[in-house]
């Protein structure tokens, strides 16, 4: 395999750099040792600028090149990658495992973090570019809007960043392989959140009660009529209650019941559809069923959108890693990426890297794939020597 002679010589401080992350697993803005670990790499590595506290805890490197970038050709690329943890108790009895009960790094955000170190390392050490390479770690991604923040910060503006490109590790993905597709590759995830009031009451007497868990019952059913007869049967779309809150005896008809839900679309007219016909339907059952509902729907990172442009240079580099073979075009995902919003401000790409036979993702028993390493490395490492050749 073409992969980075040089990155397979690091592979044991990458590996090492990622354990270490791995014990020591911070949520969300508290990445405050995570981000020290980075930036104090970042200076070793001698990167031309270091910048901290973007987006609260975000670390930037600037690398620049040997010459810089001719006019015409991309200047500057941006590769993120992010940094934190899951409130998730560890089931992998490894020796690296987490240190901090509740807390674990169940998404592989610390192989992200170690790979994209690995690529600083390396290309801090050649420069063999024309122009600037800008990398990102970013706090935050697991429902924080890291990226939003960073942006928000200056990070596009303050970096004259011209592309930027993300990964993510695939369990279930070959080792040694990528999948990738342009347009959408991961959904809009929106909050929905009921509460129905009711009239509560003995339960042998519900004829003079006001059943909210009659009204929930029906606002499930009601909801997934949607997808199934108001969304275009060729477009994807999720609306999953997952909470129902009600009483605490089973003789009592309780007053008050709570429903929490998501909605996942992958186009933005799906996603107005979708909030719509819930609030239509909403008010629809409260009105059928006496009951008053509380509607709060919330949303939350939009679509993540490949630029066909830049996913054609992320497979042309892709396979050049792993062979023809080994790059896939990925269906379209359900879950959520608040990269969205770095592709929202700049084109670029995002792209899974597989994590071979492991555990799922938000799993107590997943853990990175260290022999990832060097196909992960060795894509950021030409996707920037490919990108600002020299």
């Amino acid at each position: 395999m073409p992969i980075v002679n040089r990155v397979a010589d690091l592979q044991p401080d990458i590996a090492a750099w990622r354990r270490d992350i791995h014990e020591n697993p911070e949520l969300l803005y508290d990445v405050h040792r995570t981000a020290a670990f980075v930036a104090d790499r970042l200076r070793e590595f001698g990167c031309d600028e270091v910048a901290t506290g973007l987006g609260k805890t975000g670390v930037v490197g600037v690398i620049r090149g040997k010459k810089p970038a001719g006019d015409g050709d991309v200047k500057v690329i941006g590769l993120r990658a992010d940094m934190d943890a899951l409130p998730i108790h560890e089931e992998t009895n490894l020796p690296y495992a987490s240190k901090t009960p509740g807390k674990m790094h169940a998404c592989g955000h610390d192989g992200h973090t170690a790979m994209l170190l690995g690529a600083a390392r390396y290309l801090a050490e050649t420069r063999n570019f024309a122009g600037d390479a800008v990398v990102i770690f970013q706090p935050a991604e697991e429902g924080g809007a890291g990226a939003a923040a960073m942006i928000k910060d200056g990070l596009m503006d303050r970096f004259k960043i011209d592309q930027v490109y993300g990964m993510h590790n695939g369990p279930g993905l070959p080792l040694g392989s990528f999948a990738i597709r342009p347009g959408p590759i991961m959904a809009a995830t929106d909050a929905i959140d009921f509460t129905i009031e009711g009239h509560g009451g003995h339960a042998a007497r519900p004829h003079i009660c006001i059943d909210p868990v009659v009204a929930g019952a029906q606002l499930i059913i009601a909801l997934q009529s949607i997808i199934s007869r108001n969304v275009d049967p060729l477009e994807s779309a999720v609306i999953s209650v997952c909470e129902f809150e009600a009483g605490n005896a089973r003789n009592v008809i309780p007053q008050t019941v709570k429903l929490r839900g998501t909605v996942r679309t992958l186009r933005p007219d799906v996603r107005d559809l979708v909030e719509k016909r819930i609030r239509e339907i909403t008010a629809g059952v409260a009105q059928t069923t006496g009951t008053k509902i509380d509607l709060h729907f919330e949303r939350g990172y939009p679509v993540t959108v490949n630029h066909a442009t830049q996913t054609d240079n992320a497979i042309k580099i892709a396979k050049e890693i792993a062979g023809d073979n080994n790059v896939h075009e990925t269906p379209p995902m359900m879950g959520a990426e608040d990269f969205a919003y770095m592709l929202e401000a700049r084109p670029g790409a995002f792209i899974f890297c597989g994590n071979g036979d492991s555990a799922g993702l938000h799993h107590p028993a997943y853990n990175f794939n260290d022999d990832a390493i060097v196909y992960g490395t060795s894509y950021w490492i030409k996707l920037v020597e490919n990108t600002l050749a020299a």
